[in-house]
């Protein structure tokens, strides 16, 4: 039975290179194996199509080329599947709570400073705290939660620090504005809002 597949007349060709190269042994063929090609011969075909892939450029541009590989430090981490899809597609929300919980760690600075209130910033640095010791206390297995809980104190502290700064920057910005404009002339002045 013949198809027309083009990957069936390269796997004939290939096989049709490893005969005219070695004809099949006759000891070798015996009822089991009757008309199946031997190891050697598995191998040479093998060989042949990869030869023939190379040639026709089926191996160029594949993602990683000339790259290192990556993941050989020794440090076998049964999870890596997961861990690395998370990251690649920027995932939030799903995943073990120690993967979850470390990635919403890396963030949590950035979003206390979206936060306007120090009560709302106590309350999500405490439910914070709240899930990370839950999760220390999963028998579900997965891997350990490393994630580290945050001193509350101390975070508003730096929080109202941040704050200040922020403050700073912007009321700096509004004041070499001011200057700039009390520097032009009222039709530079004029030019200068047309644009804004």
């Amino acid at each position: 039975m013949t198809t027309n597949r083009p990957s069936d007349a390269r796997l004939a060709a290939a096989r049709y290179e490893v005969e005219r190269v070695a004809p099949p042994d006759p000891k070798a063929d015996d009822e089991a194996n009757a008309g199946q090609p031997t190891m050697d011969q598995r191998a040479r075909i093998v060989e042949i199509a990869i030869q023939q892939a190379q040639r026709r450029g089926d191996f160029d541009g594949l993602p990683g080329a000339g790259k290192p590989l990556t993941g050989l430090d020794g440090v076998r981490d049964p999870d890596w599947w997961i861990r690395r899809k998370i990251e690649r597609e920027n995932l939030t929300g799903i995943g073990p709570p120690a993967l979850t919980l470390r990635a919403e760690d890396r963030g949590l600075d950035e979003r206390l400073d979206g936060v306007a209130s120090e009560t709302a910033v106590r309350e999500l640095l405490e439910d914070f705290n709240r899930r990370v010791r839950e999760a220390r206390r999963q028998l579900q297995g997965g891997p350990p939660v490393v994630t580290p809980t945050r001193d509350v104190d101390a975070e508003v502290c730096a929080w109202r620090e941040r704050r200040v700064e922020r403050w700073r920057v912007v009321d700096e910005q509004r004041r070499r504005e001011a200057e700039e404009l009390a520097s032009m002339s009222w039709r530079q002045r004029r030019r200068a809002r047309r644009r804004v």
